[in-house]
């Protein structure tokens, strides 16, 4: 990714615009409503249970694992977070962000180990939070069937559609459990046709501030495959 520009959003948090694709990390409406509203409110707090294993496509500015990690330690859950970035924050775009102001001031160090902690090796950044940072392509990986809830953040298809494809969306679908839970801002026909496809219920929701709708879905609960566990993934710890 060749450059990025930091832009204030319509709530007074930050965002990164992609002038070569023309494109912005977060609504322009509001990072941090859009973010909360979609993988908070309608993806982390619909998931019973205490102990959640969560897998996000782009890691991008981290405001999706901060609120993440700041609804747990609130809800007492305690979670294991994967996320891929193929293209991290640079140590300038990270010092210019103010997303300190969710994480409010005793808060603040927390957002800056979640970018400071190693890539490719699980790291406890908090009691119960435990975050794993793949520094990769997303698009080429592939997934055991563990994660309790998939947080598909991808640039819009319009921008790159080869993310939501069947092929890429089928790799995060079925590294979803049972009944596990997808959500996304993208309410578009196609996409919504492949997750059906792909064996999850889909369904539309009241979006965040400047938009109308999101997508919730969930998967069937059919048995899983006994596949094999593929890398990076210790079987023995999974």
């Amino acid at each position: 990714m060749k450059s990025r520009e930091i832009i204030r959003t319509e709530d007074g948090s930050d965002t990164l615009y992609v002038p070569e694709l023309n494109e912005c990390y977060h609504s322009i409406h509001g990072a941090l409503q859009e973010s909360a509203h979609i993988f908070i409110r309608n993806g982390l707090d619909t998931c019973g249970g205490t102990n959640l294993r969560i897998l996000e496509a782009g890691f991008g500015t981290g405001l999706n694992a901060c609120l993440t990690l700041l609804r747990a330690a609130e809800t007492g859950k305690r979670i294991v977070y994967h996320s891929f970035e193929k293209y991290p924050l640079s140590g300038e775009e990270l010092s210019r962000l103010n997303y300190t102001n969710p994480a409010k001031e005793k808060n603040a160090g927390l957002f800056l180990r979640l970018h400071e902690a190693p890539w490719n090796e699980e790291v406890e950044i908090s009691p119960g939070f435990h975050l794993h940072k793949h520094l990769a392509d997303f698009s080429e990986a592939e997934f055991p069937p563990l994660f309790d809830l998939v947080y598909y953040d991808a640039f819009a298809p319009d921008v790159q559609p080869h993310l939501w494809s069947e092929e890429i969306l089928g790799r995060f679908c079925r590294a979803l459990k049972p009944e596990g839970t997808f959500v996304t801002y993208c309410v578009k026909g196609t996409v919504k046709q492949t997750l059906r496809n792909l064996g999850l219920t889909v369904k539309r929701l009241p979006g965040p501030p400047g938009k109308r709708e999101m997508l919730r879905a969930t998967k069937i609960g059919i048995p899983q495959e006994k596949t094999p566990l593929p890398p990076p993934y210790d079987k023995n710890k999974a």
